[in-house]
């Protein structure tokens, strides 16, 4: 299969990336490297572009025979949509609309979307499954929600083939391609531990009151490599026939704070100082998936669901990072 991957150069798409290549894909990726690192292609053909541009996405997508788009391509700090809103509609709504435009104009019709459990919100149930009540409480994932919708009536009116995936918490690493998270303004904890580990400094515990086995936030953190996967499966499901459908993405149990860092002090071996800090506002308890309907319709398996194997794999990769 001939297939672009937009955003492909980031953290979950340049995994996609090696998993595709090694698979026998043609690959080719388009990111504009505003957060991406093209050091992180593991495959394919690279191209320096933005989704923004329909024509040329257009082009790009005719001349190299493109069947399928896996969309990753996307703005994801939650604290930052709330400071500036516009910028989040405009570069994941506004982008993905001129994408479409583009998959038009080329007549692709099957799209694999990486959307996000924050179209959830505040969960009302646990665990949460995709008939889940769908109200987001930041912009960030308002604009995942505008999509999934906007995808869901081209499904209706043009026939679009697709795919959404709705990721838990991504996490961990496949060091031994050398590929892991580089955000420059870090924010997820896992990444934020180990780097206490490294450093020898203090990671910040945002409350120990809530209502959970430990007083701290529980989290479904899911292994990068586990994503790729449903995404080859999604992949593979969309070539059986014209097709719509959401799936969450989790390993339908989820760990506090307190046991990741745990989990870290084992895998390092080494002591992880804890800031204590108040609780942030808007941070539910608890967010875990109910993976069922991705295993039974995508045949999806995650591979690595212990979080102390994930934290492993993340720890290789920034120990290697280290050198």
């Amino acid at each position: 299969m001939r297939v672009l991957v937009t955003g492909g150069a980031g953290y979950i798409g340049s995994h996609m990336v090696s998993l595709l290549a090694r698979t026998g894909a043609e690959v080719t990726v388009l990111d504009d490297l505003s957060t991406g690192h093209s050091d992180a292609l593991r495959g394919g053909k690279f191209v320096q572009g933005d989704i923004a541009d329909a024509s040329t996405t257009a082009s790009l997508l005719k001349s190299r025979g493109i069947e399928a788009v896996v969309h990753f391509a996307a703005c994801s700090l939650v604290a930052e949509s709330v400071a500036d809103p516009l910028k989040y509609y405009t570069r994941n709504v506004g982008g993905t609309v001129s994408l479409l435009k583009a998959m038009r104009d080329a007549a692709v019709e099957k799209l694999v979307f990486s959307s996000t459990a924050a179209v959830y919100g505040n969960p009302v149930r646990q665990p949460i499954d995709e008939a889940h009540p769908t109200q987001p409480v930041n912009p960030y994932g308002s604009s995942k929600l505008a999509i999934e919708r906007m995808l869901a009536e081209c499904h209706g009116a043009y026939g679009l083939r697709v795919v959404s995936l709705r990721y838990f918490n991504a996490a961990g690493a496949d060091a031994q391609a050398g590929l892991g998270e580089r955000h420059d303004r870090e924010t997820h904890l896992i990444p934020l531990v180990l780097r206490a580990a490294s450093r020898n400094t203090s990671v910040s515990v945002f409350g120990d009151d809530h209502p959970t086995r430990d007083g701290t936030c529980v989290r479904d953190y899911i292994h990068v490599s586990d994503l790729c996967d449903a995404h080859l499966r999604a992949l593979d499901w969309l070539a059986t026939g014209a097709r719509y459908d959401c799936f969450n993405l989790g390993n339908g149990d989820g760990a506090t704070v307190l046991e990741v860092i745990e989990a870290a002090r084992r895998v390092t071996g080494r002591g992880i100082r804890i800031q204590r800090a108040p609780r942030r506002p808007g941070d539910p308890a608890s967010l875990v998936a109910d993976p069922t309907r991705a295993r039974r319709v995508l045949g999806w398996q995650p591979a690595h669901a212990g979080i102390e194997g994930i934290v492993r794999d993340a720890w290789a990769f920034e120990q290697l990072r280290g050198r």
